[in-house]
Parts: structure tokens; sequence; C-alpha cells
């Protein structure tokens, strides 16, 4: 059995490389890994996704603080969960009523990393890590954080079945968001996606034909950089206006 509060192994965030300083601002974008993934290992898994967005944005990359025990024949690589919703230190997104094991430890490590790397412009999150995501927008929303965001992207997100999260989901959050998922995803099923979606006040949304992964090319690619050119307006004028204020 894993222990759930168990972060001994856990490694600083990781810069994106990719992203060279060329003297003018990026948005920071703190990143989040699905289940059995981990900061390492999802940012080598979506180079095409960092490759995109490096002309507006810098990535930042943690790994949950939970060990997830391998199975049998399984890999040698370092899986990590933000939190478990089994008894037996397991997660599933279409567990429903189950428990949040470790999810405390999870937004004490969040708040650690924001204070020491931040302050983040938005957070993105995949599978595991987009439910994660939408929950903190859905505190942030309640006041609950110690921090802020500015926005949102999501790719294979759904709300959290445990029983503790369900009085997060209980009004529309306004903060804007980007919602990407796979009409072929077996695993996070686009219902469970639509459902996260619809708590979202304006979202962008935008669907691809294949399954779990981070998609990135075509029409997806250019919801992204859409999107993130926005958000890279909204930056460059808060930045003007401070500049006015000082003058």
């Amino acid at each position: 059995m894993s222990e759930c509060n168990s972060n001994s192994n856990q490694s600083a965030p990781e810069n994106n490389k990719d992203n060279k300083d060329s003297g003018r601002p990026k948005l920071k974008i703190l990143a989040f890994h699905g289940y059995r993934q981990n900061g390492a290992v999802f940012r080598g898994k979506i180079g095409s996704f960092r490759k995109t967005v490096s002309k507006y944005a810098q990535l930042v990359f943690i790994s949950a603080p939970h060990r997830v025990m391998n199975e049998e024949g399984a890999g040698d690589e370092d899986g990590r969960s933000w939190w478990f919703n089994a008894e037996d230190n397991t997660f599933s997104g279409k567990c429903l009523g189950g428990p949040a094991l470790g999810f405390e430890e999870t937004l004490k490590l969040i708040e650690k990393t924001v204070e020491e790397h931040g302050p983040f412009d938005g957070f993105m999150g995949f599978s595991q890590g987009a439910c994660l995501v939408g929950l903190l927008a859905a505190m942030q929303q309640k006041g609950y954080l110690p921090y802020t965001f500015k926005f949102t992207i999501f790719a294979s997100g759904f709300r959290s079945g445990s029983l503790v999260h369900k009085g997060f989901y209980d009004e529309e959050i306004t903060l804007p968001s980007l919602h990407v998922y796979g009409e072929s995803d077996s695993i996070i099923p686009k219902e469970m996606s639509e459902s996260l979606i619809n708590l979202f006040i304006n979202p962008v949304v935008a669907e691809h034909s294949g399954g779990h992964y981070v998609a990135c090319s075509g029409s997806i690619k250019e919801a992204y950089l859409d999107f993130l050119h926005e958000r890279y307006q909204d930056l460059l004028d808060t930045r003007v206006e401070g500049e006015k204020r000082k003058s």
C-alpha cells in the first residue's frame, strides 16, 4: 500500500528549457500532469504543445506528491498521483462518491510552488491534472486560495467525483478557460469533459477526433494560439497600465 503523504522523492519544478528569454514578457503557466505520470514524463509527452505555446508562454512542470505503487509487470517510471479516490490508494476519473486521500498535501505543495516559483498567470492540466485545475479554479472563485491565477487550460478535463469536492461545484466560474478533449476518449469520455465545461461562464471549447492525450494539431493548435494570444494581450495591457501609474 502506498503512503498518501509520501513526497520524499518530490523534485523541484522544471522550467521549459525551450522558452529562451527573448527580452519580452511571457505568460507563466504551471502545468499539472495526469495520473501515473510525473512532471518530467508529462513535459516529454507534450513536445508539440510546448513548441506551439512557446511564443506566448513559459511552462513550469511539477510532480504530484504521492507515489503510485506499480502493479506487477509495470515499468520503472516514477508514477505520481495528485490524490487517490479509493481506499487501496488508486485513482479513477470514473469513480463517484469516493474519498480524496492526499488532496491536502497536494494543496500545500501547490501553495509552496507558487510562493517559490510564481506568481503564475495560468494553470494547465491533463486528465487528473485537469480535474485538479478545475478544482483550483472553483476554489479561487470562492476565495479559498492564498494565491491567484488568471486563466485555465484543460486537456481531457472532468469533475472530481470525490465526496469532499462536490461542494466546490455549486457556482459558476468566471475565469477564462480553454477546454480540449477527444471525441474517442474512452478513459475520460467527452460527457465527463462537458460536465466540467458547463461550470464555466464563457468557455472556449475545442474537440478533436482522437483519444486520451494532449492534442496539438490543426484546429486544436489554432485554438491554443488564439486563446493564449488574448491572454498575452491582457498581460501587455496590464503592464502598460502599471507603467502609466508609475509615471
